[in-house]
């Protein structure tokens, strides 16, 4: 873990794990278009064959258990031991693991789908063309990709937490077409964009793209 931001993200999400826990509870529940979203991943998962699907920066675990509620496979992979630690506690019958968006622990063309579920807003800009490259190298050809991130264009410091503990974490907004250039130069094909609440400050934008390896060409 050579560069800074990864280990003040992940200091800071161990400092305000449950705190983050308690203001993500029910999120789902009252989101109609997020549930939506995870729902057409999950029929594109089975259209993909099945198999497993990795939720990357999964938090305290509930995105993971709703795709299994779903009929997916997931698993998570998270920076944070806190993190991972309170979703063992509370989804005790899945899979869930310590780990690097910019570096998985997993084998090439390994998981029928990937989920980056607001996970990748505290990746600099330099670093996300690699992270996306990841995400392809696992992902077999054909397989869907989600990603969720707020709408903007700019970086957040945020030095309070949840829980008011101190942390030292940046976020950053961005453009639809933005993700979606990196995510082709990545190579994916990008398939739909979806943008929640545009005419509030922060918007959320949804990208759901493939591994463009194998798909007919157009």
């Amino acid at each position: 873990m050579t560069e800074r931001w990864l280990s003040t993200t992940r200091s800071s999400y161990d400092a305000d794990a449950a705190g983050y826990a308690e203001q993500v509870r029910g999120l789902l529940d009252c989101n109609p278009y997020l549930r939506a979203s995870l729902a057409l991943f999950a029929e594109l998962v089975r259209d993909a064959g099945g198999g497993p699907v990795v939720d990357v920066g999964c938090g305290p675990g509930y995105v993971t258990r709703h795709l299994n509620d779903l009929g997916v496979d997931a698993s998570g992979i998270d920076l944070s031991p806190e993190m991972v630690a309170l979703a063992q506690r509370d989804y005790p019958g899945l899979q869930f693991s310590v780990g690097t968006m910019t570096d998985l622990d997993l084998p090439d063309a390994s998981v029928t789908g990937v989920l980056a579920f607001w996970s990748v807003i505290h990746v600099p800009d330099h670093a996300v063309p690699g992270v996306f490259a990841q995400f392809h190298r696992v992902l077999r050809p054909g397989g869907p990709l989600l990603v969720g991130f707020h709408v903007g264009a700019e970086k957040r410091h945020t030095a309070e937490g949840y829980s008011g503990r101190p942390v030292d974490v940046d976020s950053y907004r961005r453009r639809p077409d933005q993700v979606a250039g990196w995510l082709r130069q990545a190579g994916f094909a990008v398939e739909a964009e979806l943008v929640m609440r545009p005419d509030e400050e922060v918007p959320g934008a949804i990208i759901i793209a493939r591994n463009a390896e194998g798909l007919p060409a157009d």
